[in-house]
């Protein structure tokens, strides 16, 4: 069974009034940085935050009535989870969502919040796949497939419509791929509305499942990413017939490039991105020259980002562009000595973050000590010029941590 354009204009029908019609935004920042027409589609305003709803939404539309008597089953550890408990409290029909037992606590919140009955059972996906299967044929529940099954394809095919009636003449979209429903809907529609437009699709290096899965390699995904939402080791059967008869290219970003995005995401265009929904722009982020000068438009798939994992992020952008070092000075161990060094380092316009001050361990003589700072600074350059002002003073010092100046 394959999906057409038709099915993809009825599934907009079905959701026109019931999900938030988001819009497509010029990336202003990025695209004066790299030279690239750039424009965001921003399903991480959706409602429950991913693109998620709108399959979900479709595929139980369609559903009998006494479904509502019964309900739905779904296993998911996030988007697909929410979505899905949305839409059928939307539709008035019960859900249930298996979840991973070390699924983060906000998510299993945010889930039951829409009404669903959460399970946590099992540690892996796999793991939670079966148990959702046992329960789906004990209690006679639908089971909701994330990606593999018609109407959830043409569902997020919607995205795809939306893009081009609002910007025809886009030459490329870039789509991350999970197990494929997101790209293949996209695909779908794009092409048929403009056969020349390029497709290319992105994941993550450590999963590839979807470009080994067309290419007939050898699985090999694995590991943990930042990108969980587009973690998949098995892309749907459909999902693949379509990518390798419409993509055009697969591009896999590694971890460092994703994190880079999202931090990109929030200081340049103000926007809250999980990994997968910034994997677009870490494909484009690394490969410019294949942009540039064109107008491309890629999917913020979600914005469902744990808030501890953004802080993280964000405290690591800083150490990477060198506004956030952590120096270590080795000083004699008398009185005053801290306050001078706190004393140079605001003279030179630095703002200590922590300090960090050892004399106890064996390794450090016991006339001395030693001091671990960690400072913001404004460049990788102004580091510099405090290390500087601290050696001249006497005071031996050593970069530890952050974006290294010019001769550290």
């Amino acid at each position: 069974m394959t999906v057409s354009l038709a099915d993809i204009e009825k599934a907009a029908a079905v959701l026109a009034g019931k999900i938030v019609r988001t819009p497509l935004v010029p990336a202003v920042g990025l695209a004066d940085d790299w030279g690239v027409d750039l424009h965001l589609k921003l399903e991480n305003l959706q409602r429950a935050g991913s693109f998620k709803t709108r399959g979900a939404y479709v595929m139980m539309s369609r559903l009998p009535p006494e479904v509502s008597h019964t309900g739905v089953i779904a296993m998911s550890a996030g988007n697909h989870a929410q979505g899905v408990a949305y839409s059928a409290r939307q539709l008035g029909i019960p859900a249930t969502i298996v979840m991973p037992e070390q699924t983060p606590f906000t998510k299993v919140e945010r889930t039951r919040r829409y009404g669903a009955r959460v399970i946590l059972k099992g540690e892996t996906l796999g793991e939670c796949a079966a148990h959702a299967e046992e329960i789906a044929a004990r209690e006679k529940l639908v089971f909701v497939h994330p990606y593999d099954d018609p109407d959830i394809i043409a569902g997020q095919g919607t995205i795809g419509l939306e893009m081009l009636a609002d910007m025809p003449d886009l030459e490329v979209l870039v789509v991350p791929i999970g197990g494929g429903g997101l790209i293949g809907g996209i695909a779908t529609a794009a092409k048929a509305l403009n056969p020349a437009i390029e497709i290319i699709g992105v994941e993550a290096s450590l999963y590839p499942s979807m470009h080994e899965a067309i290419n007939n390699l050898p699985a090999s995904s694995a590991g943990q990413t930042l990108a969980e939402g587009i973690a998949v080791k098995q892309p749907g059967v459909l999902n693949r017939e379509i990518v390798a008869r419409l993509v055009d290219d697969i591009i896999l970003v590694d971890e460092s490039a994703i994190e880079r995005a999202v931090q990109l995401l929030i200081e340049d265009q103000k926007l809250v991105a999980e990994g997968a929904g910034a994997a677009g722009i870490a494909a484009i982020m690394t490969n410019l020259e294949r942009f540039r000068g064109r107008k491309v438009g890629t999917v913020i798939c979600g914005g469902n980002i744990d808030s501890r994992l953004l802080s993280s992020v964000l405290l690591r952008g800083l150490a990477r562009d060198g506004k956030l070092v952590r120096i270590r000075c080795e000083i004699s161990d008398s009185p005053g000595v801290l306050a001078k060094i706190a004393g140079l380092i605001g003279q030179c316009g630095g703002n200590i973050v922590e300090i960090y001050h050892q004399r106890l361990f064996y390794n450090v003589p016991v006339k001395l000590a030693e001091l671990d700072a960690v400072i913001e600074t404004r460049t990788p350059e102004h580091a510099r010029e405090i290390m500087d002002a601290l050696t001249s003073a006497g005071i031996p010092t050593k970069l530890l941590g952050g974006a290294t100046p010019e001769g550290y």
